[in-house]
């Protein structure tokens, strides 16, 4: 399952989303980080997204359809207000927009998207000004959306189906919330039961 985990510290998450939009007026690199921590898509399918994908000359599309690299399976997404917003950010700041080129275009190579590799080091760099300490990659954002909708109620069977997992185990050790679902428990049981925990003390 790989060793990044999701961003769950929400102060942490706020800055990492908006460290190229206040600290470096990056909008290219800022609709990147949006759209992956509202997308629940691999890197690689978001690279591959072209204009055409996410609007028309009506405006920005409700829903887009993706067809996974890696499965092959077809993919139906909502684009959320975030997303739109920051898409609309970036694309105010681009001159000529034509509905073949990549959204996320390459400023070095004409009529391709950023790589996988430069993606990653765009995502880092913002960690890293943001003081986050723990591993963090392209995958990190994929993580962050399941972790979120899991905490707002997300029904097991949805996030699975999201995913394409074969089960709600696979899931919860993906998200990196099988833990959590632990030390819950235990939480709750030293509340019921009246209970404070002692500082500096290991025992309840």
């Amino acid at each position: 399952m790989g060793t990044t985990q999701p961003i769950r510290n929400k102060k942490t998450l706020e800055n990492f989303r908006n460290y190229y939009k206040k600290e470096e007026n990056k909008p290219r690199n800022y609709a990147l980080i949006v759209f992956g921590l509202n997308s629940a898509l691999r890197i690689s399918d978001i690279l591959n997204l072209k204009w055409k994908d996410v609007c028309n000359s009506a405006g920005y599309l409700e829903h887009i359809i993706v067809t996974e690299k890696k499965t092959g399976k077809k993919n139906v997404l909502a684009l959320n207000r975030a997303t739109k917003e920051a898409l609309d950010y970036y694309r105010k700041t681009i001159e000529t927009i034509d509905s073949e080129h990549y959204i996320f275009s390459s400023q070095k190579v004409k009529d391709e998207p950023i790589t996988r590799s430069q993606a990653f080091r765009i995502i880092q760099k913002a960690a890293q000004k943001c003081g986050m300490k723990e591993p963090v990659s392209c995958h990190s954002l994929r993580k962050t959306f399941g972790y979120y909708a899991w905490k707002n109620g997300t029904p097991p069977a949805l996030l699975m189906s999201i995913y394409n997992h074969s089960s709600y185990e696979i899931t919860k050790r993906y998200l990196g919330i099988e833990q959590l679902d632990k030390d819950e428990v235990y939480e709750k049981n030293v509340k019921k039961r009246g209970l404070r925990k002692k500082e500096n003390s290991r025992y309840i």
